[in-house]
């Protein structure tokens, strides 16, 4: 709690306080989990970091394990990842030869075992109950809530589900000490975050922030992105994984106070998602002028649908929907109706679902419509145009006016 870590998974919910809440009734066995299911379009950070440095995840497992007093833990890997896999299950081997799992760990009196558990390539089981149910080898469809997994989790016992990068984090916060730890970042947001950097940029990849550093200095610096590729101008960005929504360029920069944005859950949150948008799972996806907006909007339209598990009426048949209308506005068949029918839906679907997934098939489209109406509206007034050029830079760059209190 001290160290204030945040989940890095998407929720940035406080993880001591994840913790806090873990139910201790006698003679049940407790759980950890680690969920790494990354499945987020424009996410690759855990990814890396299970390929690069298994160990760290191994070792934060043991750690976070010890601290809640769970003598077996999982790791849900995306099915997917077989090397990813197979390297985890080499380190959790090399872990115990050393000693550090098994039974009396280093003469310790503390047992430990931890089980690499390959998913079935679902997105929903990115979901934490839908995680769960299908790592008791049932159908991954999330539950409902309460009771929440640190009640009745796996197999119904006490349970602490966190994100790879999450896990790992607990080692280098045990070596500072949790107040040091917080002395990283700014305010609310301590520490490093990952952030899988991909689009037109000249440098994408996987990089290790300081929370608090300014968006502008992240896309454009030669540390980081290093500007956009092939000289042209940024036009949008995603900032947190797809389900994040999408600002324009003037709105990624600047908060609509005028403040510099900076890579912090409360700065990119500035605004509410009238003008700002969420640091989610830092997959921070950077789209020139020349991409277009609605083919993109409907590119993540087309994911959810797929990934909808159909427990839920307005998430099954809402994403659909979606699908299918911008589709038609994409491919230059769609009228004016069709943006409000869009809007009509996405508001029909969040917060109605049992899990977020329906809010992450909705945020998007309800930002691309907020920020970006005037090319939805240019598509459907030129079709033909629309199919042999993109709508371009248009005014997403221009320098905001500041909103005066």
């Amino acid at each position: 709690k001290k160290s204030g870590l945040r989940g890095r998974g998407g929720a940035g919910f406080p993880t001591g306080m994840k913790w806090s809440f873990l139910a201790k009734p006698e003679g049940v066995p407790r759980y950890l989990v680690c969920n790494a299911d990354e499945s987020e379009p424009g996410t690759f950070k855990d990814r890396y970091l299970m390929t690069h440095i298994p160990h760290a995840l191994i070792e934060g497992m043991i750690v976070s394990s010890f601290a809640l007093g769970a003598h077996t833990s999982y790791i849900y890997v995306r099915g997917e990842m077989m090397p990813q896999i197979r390297i985890l299950e080499r380190a959790i081997a090399e872990a115990k030869e050393k000693g550090f799992l098994g039974k009396n760990i280093l003469g310790s009196g503390y047992d430990l075992e931890i089980y690499v558990q390959p998913g079935g390539g679902a997105y929903i089981c990115g979901e934490e109950t839908a995680l769960l149910e299908s790592l008791e080898g049932k159908r991954g469809n999330p539950r409902i809530k309460p009771p929440f997994p640190a009640i009745a989790g796996l197999y119904n016992c006490p349970t602490v589900v966190n994100n790879v990068e999450s896990i790992a984090t607990t080692v280098p916060i045990i070596n500072l000490g949790g107040e040091e730890y917080a002395k990283i970042g700014v305010e609310r947001s301590t520490g490093t975050k990952l952030i899988s950097a991909s689009g037109n940029i000249v440098k994408p990849g996987v990089y290790e922030i300081e929370l608090g550093l300014p968006v502008e200095e992240f896309i454009y610096s030669d540390e980081y992105c290093g500007g956009i590729a092939n000289g042209k101008r940024m036009k949008a960005v995603v900032a947190g994984g797809s389900s994040v929504p999408i600002l324009p360029a003037n709105l990624i920069l600047k908060t609509a106070a005028g403040n510099s944005r900076l890579m912090t859950y409360e700065s990119l949150a500035d605004g509410g998602f009238q003008t700002g948008t969420m640091l989610g799972s830092g997959g921070f996806i950077v789209f020139d002028e020349d991409q277009c907006v609605v083919r993109n909007t409907w590119n993540f339209a087309r994911f959810y649908h797929h990934e909808s598990c159909g427990q839920c009426s307005p998430c099954r048949e809402g994403t659909g929907w979606m699908e299918k209308v911008l589709h038609k506005i994409e491919s230059g068949h769609g009228s004016m109706s069709d943006i409000d029918l869009l809007w009509d839906v996405q508001r029909k679907i969040e917060g109605n679902t049992i899990c977020p997934l329906g809010d992450a098939a909705a945020w998007p489209v309800a930002a691309a419509i907020r920020h970006f109406r005037d090319e939805f509206e240019w598509h459907i007034l030129h079709p033909e145009e629309s199919q042999t050029r993109n709508y371009g830079l248009a005014h997403y760059a221009d320098p905001l006016q500041p909103i005066v209190s």
